[in-house]
């Protein structure tokens, strides 16, 4: 499997949350773990959130940008060309996302184009998915 992760479904292996677990199984499920480079700001955001708003103790916030930053050079990581930006420009207006989540979308999108081979996108964001099957995108969580 090609697992296309947005910042929702990632910052769950650094952080635990309800579905840390799922998001861990589905990366040792796949053969290639992919993301955009935004993905890497958001990322990091929802650490330093998470240990702002006393979620996680200073030291696991550290913890957990460390390990992230450790890690993030084995995932496949998609430019934001003017091409993945003309994409998320259509896909934003089309499905009603907010900027990153079309981003994401259009980046699993043109890399689902690139390989000639089926890509699922993870990611936590209601709409998202949504805009993923209208798109006939495979996702995850899927309705169980």
């Amino acid at each position: 499997m090609i697992l296309y992760l947005d910042a929702s479904a990632l910052v769950k292996r650094y952080i635990k949350e309800k579905e840390s677990e799922r998001v861990n199984a589905w990366i040792d499920a796949a053969e290639m773990v992919v993301t955009g480079l935004i993905t890497r700001v958001e990322v990091a955001a929802a650490i330093a959130r998470a240990g702002r708003m006393k979620l996680i103790l200073p030291e696991e916030a550290f913890a957990a940008l460390r390990q992230f930053r450790s890690e993030w050079e084995s995932f496949h990581r998609l430019p934001i060309t003017e091409n993945t930006v003309m994409r998320g420009d259509i896909l934003a207006y089309e499905e009603n996302l907010r900027g990153y989540d079309a981003m994401h979308l259009a980046c699993a999108l043109i890399w689902q184009e690139t390989v000639s081979l089926p890509v699922i996108m993870a990611s936590f964001d209601v709409q998202l998915i949504e805009a993923a099957r209208n798109v006939k995108m495979d996702f995850l969580p899927r309705d169980e």
